[in-house]
């Protein structure tokens, strides 16, 4: 039996917005690496001691200094969007979650097929697995 939580947790916002909330937040921490590549650019340190310093290629640390040279702050802001969005909305996964977690084991093949019949989604078998590891991991 379950101990009951003495300190629940409120959502004060819903899943999807604190996702975006992370992502956000996860961009601009790319950012500050970046920005403090040009701080110890400032500082007088050579391309290659600043890489080191902030654990990059001497490649990339040039591609950044070409940016920030190029476009300042800007420049050094993330330019991908994090991929394609999901064919499944955020209630479809805890669904799905929901029935790989009832113990039942399923080949990758029918969890592909039970997607396509439930929620009209079709995705390949690779990405069926990269799914299913991402639901159980959280």
């Amino acid at each position: 039996m379950a101990k009951k939580e003495i300190y629940p947790i409120y959502e004060k916002m819903s899943r999807d917005d604190l996702d975006k909330r992370i992502k956000y937040i996860e961009k601009m921490v790319k950012v500050l690496d970046r920005l403090k590549f040009v701080r110890y650019r400032y500082k007088g340190y050579s391309v290659e001691d600043s890489c080191e310093r902030v654990g990059i290629s001497k490649m990339m640390g040039y591609t950044w200094q070409k940016r920030w040279n190029r476009d300042g702050y800007v420049g050094l802001i993330p330019r991908y969007s994090g991929g394609r969005p999901s064919k499944l909305n955020q209630q479809q996964k805890e669904e799905l979650q929901i029935i790989l977690k009832q113990g039942v084991e399923l080949t990758t093949v029918e969890i592909k097929d039970l997607i396509e019949e439930k929620y009209g989604v079709a995705y390949s078998l690779k990405q069926i697995r990269v799914i299913v590891k991402d639901l159980k991991s959280s």
